[in-house]
């Protein structure tokens, strides 16, 4: 046995430095492609970073957004595209199918399970945080938006313009517009403008053919695909046109806590039976979670966080009417602009310099794990007093509700891919945040979430159990883009997307019929159209 393993060992060898070699002259091969199709104009060269680049690991590492995909063990790409035209994109593209290479696509970074920046086999990032360009026209109301902008410096260039715009969108201002707006997009203004992508009206695209596409030439369904769908599952979205939005100059938030002692089941319950059906002008966001009571043991807190788009005098007219269990005094509200009221909701001081919405730095950075769910029934106190008991039991995880109502009510759910409209209450969002590194840490933590999520079955959707597509979750399958990659893709399509996944399929296998846009949860081909 000992001289069959010493005889083993350097045959594993050779073939690791065989696997190596490989690997390298892939690469070099890649990279020689990638200098071919450069533009005179436009050089690649300046875009392409390798591990032998000193930069590579800090532009790899720069947007990366959850600790747990930046550890020593984590797969890293063999190269990095840092695109800086058009042409970068479109040369990544031919280049990655002629030599069958896999494409991961990042804008920001902030996808909840890193699918943008890691993968299980050898693969190369496709990184649009160069571009970034944002051109406001206040006249038609419109803006050009790149896919490489982040919501700070998005919100930030219509408060330069104008004082009495905005956009429905994310209040996280280092999450990166593509990736966002692509999967649907949804902030604090949702119950009266909807989401990102109700408000998107044209787009530029490269496909899999390295073609640079707009609305009219990519046609309806390709359009409708990327507003909701993921884009990256159908091309490159390079820049979305959007439409602003009118916000009034004196906006009003709050951020008010009632401890279980406070009598926080009841305000929870009522909250439940308003939140949806209160003025669309009122966004009222609730979080409960777990903090140390007036005798040193834990209790539940819920935390009601609101954005108003109007004066305080009117935010408490329709408080006292609708929700008076809160108990909201005028000291309580905070009338500013917009662009400040998203730094409030960003946990920024009143008053912050608007400029830091440019920042591209996160506030903190730490291991996460999220999940989601959709409520359509107001669940009942005894309910309610369960999840408490729950919640103070596991410790660690917070529950955040985002009512729904309003404009989401309106809008019918096959507009665009995203399907969860009529019908649902509330958003949940499971979040559980750690700051140290290790696998049985992450695994203590990444349980928690998960036998939460599982105690709250009684309480959400049944048949599909829904879950929005921007909240990543690879508990709910993964695909793993090989013979059974459409069954793969239904078990998770069908509860991001519902009666929506169908149309998503059609498109895809029309557009892209090679599967070479894929990642662990992208939408798949139809099964006898792959090549």
């Amino acid at each position: 046995m000992g001289i069959l393993r010493a005889t083993m060992l350097p045959l594993l060898s050779i073939f690791f430095l065989l696997s190596l070699s490989r690997q390298v002259s892939a690469s070099e091969s890649f990279i020689h492609c990638l200098l071919n199709h450069s533009q005179p104009s436009h050089p690649i060269s300046a875009a392409i970073y390798t591990p032998n680049n000193g930069s590579f690991s800090s532009v790899l590492q720069a947007y990366i957004r959850n600790l747990r995909f930046n550890t020593t063990t984590t797969r890293k790409p063999f190269l990095i595209v840092t695109a800086l035209h058009d042409s970068h994109i479109q040369a990544a593209i031919v280049c990655a199918q002629t030599h069958n290479l896999q494409m991961k696509i990042r804008s920001g970074g902030h996808d909840y399970e890193g699918v943008s920046y890691v993968a299980e086999v050898p693969f190369f990032v496709l990184d649009m945080f160069n571009l970034r360009s944002i051109d406001i026209d206040v006249e038609s109301e419109t803006a050009w938006v790149q896919a490489g902008a982040t919501l700070g410096e998005v919100y930030y260039r219509i408060y330069e313009k104008s004082n009495t715009h905005g956009f429905p969108a994310g209040v996280c201002p280092t999450v990166g517009v593509g990736g966002h707006f692509s999967g649907g997009g949804y902030g604090n203004m949702m119950r009266k403008y909807g989401l990102s992508v109700d408000n998107i009206i044209d787009a530029q695209l490269v496909d899999v053919k390295g073609r640079l596409l707009n609305r009219k030439s990519m046609g309806e369904d390709l359009f409708w695909a990327i507003r909701g769908g993921g884009g990256a599952s159908f091309g490159v979205v390079v820049s979305y046109k959007i439409k602003l939005v009118r916000v009034p100059e004196i906006v009003t938030v709050f951020n008010v806590a009632k401890t279980l002692e406070q009598n926080a089941t009841d305000i929870v319950s009522k909250w439940q039976h308003v939140a949806d059906k209160l003025d669309e002008n009122l966004f009222i966001r609730l979080i409960l979670d777990v903090v140390n009571g007036t005798n040193k043991e834990n209790t539940g807190r819920a935390t009601f966080f609101a954005l108003f788009l109007g004066d305080s005098e009117q935010l408490l007219s329709v408080m006292n009417k609708s929700f008076p269990e809160l108990g909201l005094k005028k000291s309580d509200c905070n009338e500013t602009s917009w662009v400040q009221s998203v730094l409030f909701w960003t946990n920024f001081a009143l008053g912050t310099p608007n400029d830091v919405l440019l920042s591209r730095v996160p506030q903190t950075l730490t291991y996460l794990k999220r999940k989601s769910d959709y409520v359509k029934e107001p669940i009942s106190k005894a309910g309610l007093e369960l999840i408490w008991k729950k919640l103070i039991e596991l410790k660690y995880v917070a529950l955040t509700f985002n009512p729904y109502g309003g404009r989401m009510s309106e809008i019918p759910a096959e507009a665009v891919p995203f399907p969860h409209r009529a019908g649902n209450l509330a958003k949940i969002q499971y979040a559980a945040n750690w700051n140290e590194g290790g696998e049985e840490v992450t695994d203590y933590y990444i349980n928690l979430t998960r036998k939460l999520y599982s105690f709250m079955t009684p309480f959400v959707s049944k048949n599909p159990r829904e879950a929005f597509f921007n909240y990543k979750d690879l508990d709910l399958g993964i695909n793993h883009n090989g013979k059974a990659s459409y069954q793969e893709g239904r078990v998770y399509g069908i509860k991001y997307f519902k009666g929506n996944f169908n149309r998503l399929v059609e498109i895809k296998t029309k557009v892209d019929p090679g599967n070479f846009f894929r990642n662990e949860q992208s939408i798949p081909t139809l099964p006898n159209k792959r090549k």
